[in-house]
Formats: structure tokens, sequence, C-alpha cells
């Protein structure tokens, strides 16, 4: 009798840590705090810390099939899903690996990235160095084209699943931020007969590990397009200015020349006046 009483008292301490270790992860969806209508903002918290953050503007073009007017060919068209504000979200977060889950209208569409934390080698000066790195790994879309609000008449409705192949992704120093104003395109292939679903990302801004403060993205590592766009914005004002250097360079050498030509005394045109210098 008191070996039974002592089993149940066990397994109730292991049920209530197993509640106390599930209830100290928290997801948030603050996608209502962003000031533009397209971007989500995405935050996983476990044992009251941020863990993993991410804020990014998604659409995807996913293509389905049809049935035709004459009731035997297939059409395949295409249809444009983003991210509603109210997107449900769940997440995992760990040392080297982490996951972000985003399902929307009751399931029919769920969005999972996948991170990576590993070691990248470097040739620097003909020495090779290792760094940490993170990044995205695998990104997988789950969709199901009984939806009728985007998958209108679509043939054989029913559930599918879209994946990347051997990704490596968003490559990004550990311990910062990756942040790409830019657009960066994904293709997922699909198991509803291999087709090709497109995910576009821009305005993003993720970081799945090391977050040294809460709710705070750590230092950015910005992508090489945006980077790129800098330069070329830049490039313009800095011709500008050497431009205007130039020519306050060339005036002053002028107003130089001018003085000096003034300066030194003037010989009479009148050659018959020599006589008299």
């Amino acid at each position: 009798m008191q070996e039974r009483f002592i089993m149940d008292l066990l397994l109730l301490l292991m049920s209530l840590s197993a509640f106390r270790v599930s209830a100290e992860q928290e997801v948030e969806n603050l996608s209502g705090l962003s000031p533009n209508p397209d971007r989500d903002i995405f935050v996983v918290r476990e044992n009251g810390t941020t863990c993993l953050m991410a804020e990014f503007a998604v659409k995807f073009l996913i293509p389905y099939d049809v049935l035709a007017l004459n009731g035997i060919d297939l059409i395949t068209e295409q249809t444009s899903v983003s991210i509603p504000r109210g997107a449900q979200i769940a997440g995992k977060c760990g040392s080297s690996e982490s996951e972000l889950q985003i399902s929307w209208i009751n399931h029919a569409f769920t969005f999972l990235i996948f991170f990576s934390k590993d070691k990248h080698t470097r040739g620097s000066d003909g020495k090779a160095k290792e760094t940490e790195v993170w990044k995205i790994n695998k990104v997988q879309l789950v969709y199901n084209t009984s939806e009728t609000t985007h998958f209108s008449n679509a043939y054989n409705p029913g559930k599918h699943t879209a994946s990347t192949h051997r990704l490596s992704a968003l490559v990004t120093p550990a311990g910062r931020s990756y942040v790409c104003s830019a657009q960066q395109t994904l293709t997922l292939i699909s198991s509803d007969h291999q087709k090709g679903i497109t995910v576009s990302m821009y305005d993003i801004q993720i970081q799945p590990f090391d977050i040294k403060s809460d709710f705070v993205f750590s230092e950015q590592y910005k992508c090489i397009t945006d980077e790129r766009e800098q330069l070329e914005q830049m490039l313009p004002l800095v011709l500008g200015l050497i431009l205007g250097l130039i020519i306050v360079i060339t005036i002053s050498v002028y107003h130089f020349h001018l003085k000096l030509s003034a300066a030194q005394p003037q010989l009479p045109r009148d050659r018959s006046l020599y006589k008299n210098m």
C-alpha cells in the first residue's frame, strides 16, 4: 500500500514537472505592432527569456489543378497567399536547432522554418578559420487545397506538403541577427505532382539563437543585396562631392593665376616704347 502511494506520488510529481516545463514556453504574435500591414512579428520565449525572434513579410505563390471546361483536361492555376495578422504560432528553441511554426485558417496552411547552428570554415590570408554561424536549413509549407477561399474549384482537393532540398540560407555569424530589406526567394517542391511553390520573403530580421536582451535583436548582419544597394545610393553623392571639389580647386587655381598675372609688370605693346624703358 505504501509502495503504491509512493508510485502515485512520483507520477503526480512527474506530471506537474512536465506541465511546468511546457508552461515555461511562450509564443507571441506581435504583428499588430508592425506599422507595415504585410510584415509579421513572431516571438518565442522560454523560461521568461526571448529565444527566437522573427520579423518578415512573406507571400506564397501556389499552383494547383482545376478541371477544364471540357471536363477532361487539367489546367494549372496559381493562388497568392500571405500570413494574416491572427495566425497561430508555435516554436522550439535549442542550443543548435530551433524551429518556428505558423498556422492560419484553421490549419489549412502551416509554414515551418527550421534553423541550425554549426561551424563554418572560411579561408583568410591562406589560413582556414573556423567560425560559428546559424542558417535556415529547411523551409516547409503544408497546405490544403480544400480551402476554397484560395483554391477555387481545385481538382482532387486535399493536403499537400512542400519542402526545400538541402537548404543553406541566410547564413549569419552566431550572436547576430540577419537583416535584409531586399526580397529573398525560395522554391519549394510540393507533393502535389512535384509542383514548384515560390516563397518570397522581404523586410526580414531574424535571430533564432543567442538573444541577449528580452524582445531585442542583437547586432545586425546585413545581406549582400542591401549592402550593394546602399553603396549604389551613396555612389552619386560621393561622385557629386568629388566633382564639386574639382570645381572648387579649378576656380581657386584660376583665381590665383589672375592675381599672379596682375602682380607682374606689363610690357608695352608698342615696340617703339621699348627705347624709353
